[in-house]
């Protein structure tokens, strides 16, 4: 049995958080994106429960319930799932126990974002390139796998150097490398192993591309009021800059020839549409002249699109939040807009957080505003808010976001500090 939407499903019934008509929802991962979809199904009426592998995760400060639990642990993350009663399922994060989210929806009892095989498939790198290049026939970069050292240059020198490493299993960089010559492949091999989000001992090889830009096409598979079916849309291309294999900066609408957009769209329809399931995908491709290759999806709201936040009258997360719950949704752009992260350059001290100087200038940019995520932690590099901004034109937002995010520091906090804050 599948509880997955059916192609003419009936309008949604929404219920009152607190009560027995609840329309729980259980959020898996409860990051700075997983935040904002708490607070966009929670101004729609549904109760949210954040689910989390630590305690104080963003998500959990704005939810009505918070779980700390082991979410790679499949019985520890069934028991955990049942006791909220949820209905619907929201995975934030990939590095979860799939096979547990695939048999509960099995039974039918609840409905998994977008769908369980989609969380299952995205969760590695592997995963989803084999559906898109093997099964769907997307053009995608030169590519091949490995489980060794020894594997991993034997790929290498197929592919052709140089060559991008990823983990299987990671997200935001980490455990990427850069191989210009064989003598990289040890260090590389050992850096995908410690920094993967889990290391599954296996990594994809990519050949480098030649790319004119790499955008993220924000694809909403959803629930049409007038028909019951579930139609495609799509919002504006999001451009963006990456540095270490981790976004900096995005802004959107990113400009392509009529013809390369269509491609665009029909590589995000195809492979969406195989993964199928209510929701919004952020769709990674790169632009090579007339060609579009696929490279990553993530069956949930992008990093990148945190830039809607400015630019679109429903964010990507409210339009998450819309589809999940078979509600209408409205991809219009309202205006360019572009944004800049916010990064810790050290540690915190443990239970202190940080501080943040400068957002009242930041919040002086025109057209600026700020996300801070309130990570208890902080570490070298982590991404700690975001400035978006809103312009008349990309390259003023851009100009505004990178000028908002400048003028905030983010500071390790002492006694002092947590004793001005009390006051």
């Amino acid at each position: 049995m599948s509880p997955s939407p059916s192609p003419t499903a009936s309008a949604p019934v929404l219920g009152t958080p607190g009560t027995t008509s609840a329309t729980k929802v259980v959020l898996l991962g409860s990051g700075e994106l997983g935040k904002e979809v708490t607070i966009a199904l929670t101004r729609l009426g549904a109760e949210v429960t954040a689910m989390d592998r630590y305690a104080g995760a963003p998500a959990q400060q704005v939810a009505h319930h918070a779980l700390t639990v082991d979410m790679s642990d499949p019985a520890a993350l069934t028991a955990a799932i049942e006791s909220t009663g949820a209905r619907i399922v929201v995975p934030e994060i990939e590095a979860l126990a799939t096979d547990a989210l695939v048999a509960l929806e099995e039974t039918g009892r609840v409905r998994v974002v977008p769908t369980a095989r989609a969380a299952q498939l995205t969760m590695d790198r592997e995963g989803i390139r084999r559906l898109a290049a093997e099964e769907l026939g997307l053009p995608t970069s030169p590519y091949t796998f490995a489980s060794s050292g020894e594997e991993l240059a034997a790929g290498a020198a197929r592919v052709g150097y140089p060559c991008i490493v990823k983990p299987v299993m990671s997200s935001s960089g980490h455990g990427q490398s850069v191989l210009r010559g064989p003598d990289d492949v040890a260090a590389a091999w050992r850096l995908a192993a410690a920094e993967g989000r889990v290391d599954r001992g296996r990594v994809i090889v990519e050949g480098f591309v030649d790319f004119d830009s790499e955008i993220t096409l924000l694809t909403v598979r959803s629930r049409d009021p007038h028909t019951g079916q579930t139609v495609t849309s799509f919002c504006e291309p999001v451009g963006h800059r990456q540095v270490d294999g981790d976004y900096v900066e995005s802004w959107q609408p990113h400009p392509l020839p009529h013809e390369v957009l269509q491609r665009a769209q029909q590589v995000a329809a195809a492979v969406t549409g195989a993964l199928g399931g209510w929701g919004l995908f952020g769709v990674e491709l790169f632009v090579c002249g007339s060609d579009v290759l696929f490279s990553e999806v993530s069956p949930r709201p992008h990093d990148t699109g945190m830039v809607t936040m400015a630019s679109q009258r429903l964010s990507e997360f409210e339009l998450h939040a819309r589809a999940l719950l078979g509600l209408p949704v409205d991809t219009t752009l309202r205006s360019p807009g572009a944004s800049a992260v916010v990064k810790s350059p050290g540690e915190s001290e443990p239970g202190a957080g940080v501080i943040y100087q400068g957002v009242a200038e930041a919040l002086a940019v025109p057209g600026s505003d700020v996300r801070l995520f309130g990570k208890p932690e902080a570490h070298p590099g982590r991404r700690m808010g975001v400035a978006v901004a809103a312009a008349d034109d990309v390259e003023t937002a851009r100009s505004r976001a990178r000028e908002a995010a400048a003028r905030i520091t983010v500071a390790r906090a002492d006694s002092a500090d947590r004793g001005a804050a009390a006051r």
